[in-house]
Formats: C-alpha cells, structure tokens, sequence
C-alpha cells in the first residue's frame, strides 16, 4: 500500500509540475539576436480549436465559419456569397509581438475570389463587406486579395496592408489601391503544394515586416518590411475574415501562434535615417530597446512558479506525514 501510495502522490506531484510550470509549448526561447519570446495561449489556435463544451475560451466565431476540430477552421467553403470571421476575445496588448499563421487558399474552379484578411483593430467581431470585416476600421489590416478588380501593372494574388484611421473606407473596386501602406505580389500563395504561411513581427516604434512561405516549406519571402511601423491600437483584437462573391474559394485557418517579444541584450541606439526621401530600409532598426521591468517582471513571475511548486511539495508531504500517523494509529487498535 505504501508503495501504492507513494505512485499515487508522484504522479499528483508531476501534475502539479505541469500546470505551475507549465508545458513545452510555455516554454521561453532565446534566438541568435537575443530576441526572448514568449507564447500567448489567448492569441493562438491549434488542433482541435474547440474545448469539451464545444467552445473556444479565447476566441468568437461568426458568419459561415466551419470547424473542423482535427483540421482547419473554414472562414469560407467553395460557394458564392459567403463570409466568416473569428476575432479574439481579449485584446494584444504586448508592445512587441509575432504572429505566426498557417492558411490554405484552395478551391476547384479557375476563376476564384475574394480573400482573406488578418486583423489588429479595435473593433471586432463585426461582418461587413471589407473580407467579410467591417470598413471604416481603425488599426491594422492584412490583406490577401486573389480576385484582381482594378490594378493595373499588378500581379495576383496581391498581399497589402491598410492602416486605418476609423473614417477612411477601404476602396474595393481599385483593390485598395490608394489605401495601400505596403504591399507584395504573391503568385502562388493559392492552391500551394506546400503549407502556407504567413508571419507578421512587430516592435513599437522600431519595425513591422511581413514575410510569406508559399513556394518551398522552410523558405520565407520578405514581403516587406519598415522601420517606421504604425501605430497599432493599444486596444488591439487579433482577427481573422474571409468573404466570396459570385466567385469563390476556401479560405481555411489552419493554426496561429502568437509570442510576446522582448529583447534580452543592451544595445547602442541606432541613429535612425534623418534622409524621408532614401528608399534604403534599416533592418538593423528593428531591434527594441530593452523595456525597463520587462526582464523583472518575467524572473518575478519564474520564482513566483519556483515557490509555488516547493509549496506543493510541502502540501503533499504534510497529507502524507498525517496519513501514515492515521494508519499507525489504527493497527495499535
């Protein structure tokens, strides 16, 4: 019994490691550059997506959305006038981010449309015509239009981002031609052999870059990049939309993974180009400052697990120091 016992409060034990400490996707890593992240669970989606009640705790789905727990979530199947959305429940309020999507573009017919967009606004889970989101939007939007209306000299599929002051509307009928902050061509992206992949980095101040994986797995294309990023909402939600027209296509999430960033090294500030009119971009400049209390807050949080931990220890020794005086107690009767 006593070695029935001792089992029984080491694997207690090893659970309670698991949720103090947390498992390996909670881990922290450290790149080359000393680039420190740290995943956010409420900003990121994974297989199955859905919990035992059939409910996501951090985000909200709406229109045509479809959920394939094992596979993808499906902003819209391959039919006309469709539009779906997921946004999150709780804003991004990091100052430094990443934001790692898997999607899929796929659909049957030869002629295909409209897109997908990603989001970062104040506003959230609102239909309306803009990818299936509302227009007069305030924030950020990325853009994945394979439906070309009115743009000459461009190459579909286009990927363009739109900051948006909440009064400006998104001028569909010239593809957002003069909404355009930055954007890239990618031909390709639909209908890809390989997993398609878009990863979004953002330091406040410092640099926002999009790159693009849709023509050889491990392979990043720069889309672009800026050392002079906008200014994202404070109150920000992470969303995602698609819509279709009489054309159509699927247009499929199929996972997100979202890290806070923060840089780990003291670094000379980079003076910055005083020159508006060079077209040469700083990567160099993308680099954040160290924030002062970010690397506090993080060592406080570890020994606050380190403490918790050694209580559970204590808590199950104390359980089991008294069950042992029970049972010593009842063989003297």
């Amino acid at each position: 019994m006593w070695h029935s016992m001792s089992l029984s409060a080491a694997l207690w034990l090893a659970a309670c490691v698991q949720t103090v400490l947390g498992g390996p996707h909670d881990q922290t890593t450290t790149n080359a550059d000393g680039i420190r992240s740290i995943p956010l669970r409420t900003h990121s989606l994974q297989p199955p997506y859905l919990d035992s009640d059939m409910q996501s705790r951090w985000f909200d789905f709406a229109g045509n959305t479809i959920i394939r727990a094992d596979q993808y979530i499906r902003l819209t199947s391959d039919r006309p006038s469709q539009a779906g959305l997921i946004f999150s429940r709780v804003p991004l309020t990091a100052t430094n981010w990443e934001i790692e999507v898997e999607f899929k573009i796929h659909g049957k017919n030869v002629l295909n449309g409209d897109g997908f967009a990603m989001w970062l606004t104040k506003q959230r889970a609102t239909r309306g015509d803009v990818f299936g989101s509302v227009d007069r939007f305030e924030g950020l939007g990325i853009f994945f239009d394979t439906y070309k209306n009115n743009r000459p000299g461009v190459v579909f599929p286009y990927v363009m981002a739109m900051v948006g002051d909440g009064n400006k509307p998104y001028d569909k009928a010239n593809d957002g031609k003069d909404n355009e902050f930055l954007g890239c061509s990618a031909r390709g992206i639909r209908n890809a052999d390989i997993p398609t992949k878009a990863r979004l980095t953002y330091f406040q101040d410092k640099m926002l870059k999009l790159e693009l994986q849709y023509k050889a797995e491990g392979q990043w294309e720069e889309c672009f990049e800026t050392d002079e990023p906008p200014m994202i909402p404070s109150v920000a939600y992470l969303g995602f939309s698609a819509e279709t027209g009489e054309l159509s296509d699927n247009h499929d999430i199929i996972s997100v993974n979202t890290k806070n960033l923060y840089d780990t090294k003291t670094r000379p500030e980079t003076t910055r180009a005083k020159d508006k009119d060079s077209p040469k971009v700083n990567k160099g400049e993308h680099k954040s400052k160290k924030e002062p209390g970010t690397g506090g807050g993080s060592w406080s949080w570890f020994f606050f697990k380190v403490v918790l931990f050694f209580g559970f220890i204590a808590a199950a020794y104390a359980g089991f120091t008294a069950w042992r005086t029970q049972q010593r107690r009842s063989h003297r009767f």
